[in-house]
């Protein structure tokens, strides 16, 4: 018998379809159709409806018929496919995942693998034999340098449009207002995404400018993404970006600092230089002189000022070349 054409992909689906249905809540099939979407995976909403009628039909699984939409899960004494099969250790890494690295990630993959963390949320709960995965999230803490604050709000589809745009290197159209309130709209090149203590910040060229800047995400109104796409600058790197210290509000400039410091303040630099140059000298009456080449910023301004006392006779120039 000839195979048909679309027996693979066929195939596929059923198998996305498979790992994607939970078993400790029901999902309809619009939610499965936005995942497989986001997952790059394109079919109508009517296959999907078509081939979850099959997967009920030769799998243990369950169609809630009682409210519209429908709803679909694996029974509890089925043993699924894939999902299920998580180890504890891979279900503690994906929580980890899900935790840390939300928005970090583009969205559309944090939604399409959201089946994935509910299972390993699942597989780490209460009733499972995994208790030394459950209780490692309680045992390690990522803590604040600085006074902790609450993340401002984004907001909604502000997130999705600009790592959708970022992740597929199209131009976004942003509703902005600025830190002094000035409201303004603008077509942007997405560059970059990073997270600076509880806020997020989009590195991005105004078109027809060559210059970077730092959008606030909590301050952009709205965004949407073109349908044009752009060449990635070749001259743009987000680590040479950061290391020049453009998210402490500085340019790039390099400078040649000293200053002294109490010994009990100062401790940290014996164990945590500024940098690799950095020479540290004993003085008498507890006090050291620090040396170092560091790039010139309004964080490190901020930062040398919280010291108040402890620190004095702060000189700098211009780093040698």
């Amino acid at each position: 018998m000839a195979k048909r054409p679309d027996t693979i992909e066929t195939v596929v689906l059923a198998i996305e379809l498979l790992r994607r249905i939970p078993r400790s809540h029901r999902i309809t099939a619009g939610e499965l159709h936005q995942q497989l979407q986001q997952a790059g995976i394109e079919r109508d909403l009517r296959s999907v409806q078509r081939q979850l009628k099959l997967l009920c039909e030769h799998f243990d699984i369950e169609c809630d018929s009682r409210e519209k939409p429908y709803g679909y899960r694996w029974l509890p004494y089925s043993k699924a496919l894939l999902v299920p099969n998580l180890s504890a250790q891979e279900s503690l890494l994906l929580q980890l995942a899900e935790e840390h690295l939300r928005n970090l990630l583009p969205s559309r993959l944090m939604k399409s693998m959201d089946s994935f963390f509910t299972q390993a949320r699942h597989n780490l709960g209460p009733g499972s034999d995994a208790r030394l995965e459950r209780e490692w999230p309680g045992k390690v803490r990522v803590v604040a340098t600085s006074q902790p604050l609450l993340p401002p709000k984004i907001e909604a589809g502000v997130m999705e449009a600009v790592s959708d745009a970022l992740y597929h290197n199209h131009w976004l159209h942003l509703d902005y207002k600025n830190s002094r309130g000035k409201h303004s709209q603008a077509d942007v090149m997405p560059l970059g995404l990073a997270q600076q203590g509880p806020r997020l910040y989009l590195v991005c060229r105004f078109r027809n400018y060559d210059d970077n800047r730092n959008l606030a995400l909590h301050r952009i109104l709205s965004a949407s993404v073109s349908a044009f796409a752009f060449q990635r600058p070749q001259d743009f790197d987000l680590k040479r970006y950061d290391d020049d210290g453009r998210f402490g509000f500085g340019t790039g400039e390099r400078i040649a600092l000293s200053f002294k410091i109490t010994r009990n303040a100062g401790m940290q630099l014996l164990e945590t230089p500024l940098s690799p140059d950095q020479k540290v000298v004993e003085l008498e009456n507890g006090w050291l002189q620090v040396t170092a080449t560091v790039v010139d910023s309004m964080l490190l301004r901020r930062w040398l000022a919280g010291f108040g006392e402890a620190v004095t006779n702060v000189h700098q120039e211009p780093a040698a070349k």
